[in-house]
């Protein structure tokens, strides 16, 4: 068994070391963020042990077993086991009776996070999100840099067109129009975030705006002759 670590409040635990998983632990640990890592798999956690050196073999995800390891120390546990349905529910139940702070979950599929949701873990579905990433990129040519935050809220740097030579802000009206708010602007190599109503807009300067994914992508489309 191993022994109960008494240490502080660790910043991120994650249990699973998948692919997931474990770019997860690499990205945190890369930004130097203090990582707790557990997986069944004693090869994964040798890998594992380069980005930290808390990681653990564990072969039963159960609360005496995680409570050993020290995962009710962290403040914040992802738990990466997706694909095993069960496990990962008892697994995230189990972890949110501990009282860490916040729970995000792995999902495969709606009914597993709808589950999840219920007992209070936050839910994510990497495959689902990732393919909504691609085909936004696919679509969104115009797109430079887009940023996703909460409920359909992007925020998204965009390069502009022909479409929009000499058009001034007030004349362009992308609030009135799309909804959009520029809140910076980018010409010649020089920005700024001083949008003025008689800034002028021309081909190839790179605007910065927020508003919601479906009005950025009309706008694009208004931009390149589609719409």
């Amino acid at each position: 068994m191993i022994q109960q670590k008494q240490k502080p409040i660790i910043e991120f635990g994650v249990i699973g070391l998948g692919r997931f998983g474990q770019a997860l632990v690499k990205t945190l640990s890369d930004a130097g963020r203090e990582v707790l890592a557990l997986d069944s798999s004693e090869s994964k956690i040798k890998q594992i042990r380069n980005d930290t050196a808390d990681a653990f073999v564990v072969q039963s995800l159960d609360r005496e077993t995680l409570m050993d390891t020290g995962i009710q120390n962290c403040g914040t546990v992802i738990v990466c086991i997706g694909e095993e349905v069960d496990v990962s529910i008892l697994t995230s139940l189990n972890i949110i009776n501990m009282g860490v702070p916040r729970v995000i979950s792995k999902a495969v599929t709606y009914e597993q996070g709808l589950v999840l949701e219920k007992i209070g873990a936050e839910v994510v579905y990497p495959e689902h999100d990732m393919a909504i990433r691609l085909a936004n990129k696919l679509i969104s040519s115009r797109t430079l840099i887009s940023i996703e935050l909460r409920n359909n809220l992007n925020i998204s740097e965009i390069k502009i067109t022909g479409k929009m030579e000499g058009q001034s802000v007030l004349q362009a009206d992308l609030r009135r129009k799309y909804k959009l708010n520029i809140i910076a602007m980018e010409h010649n190599g020089n920005a700024t975030s001083e949008i003025t109503p008689d800034l002028v807009f021309h081909e190839n300067d790179k605007i910065v705006v927020v508003g919601d994914r479906e009005n950025i992508n009309k706008f694009e489309l208004y931009m390149t002759g589609r719409n």
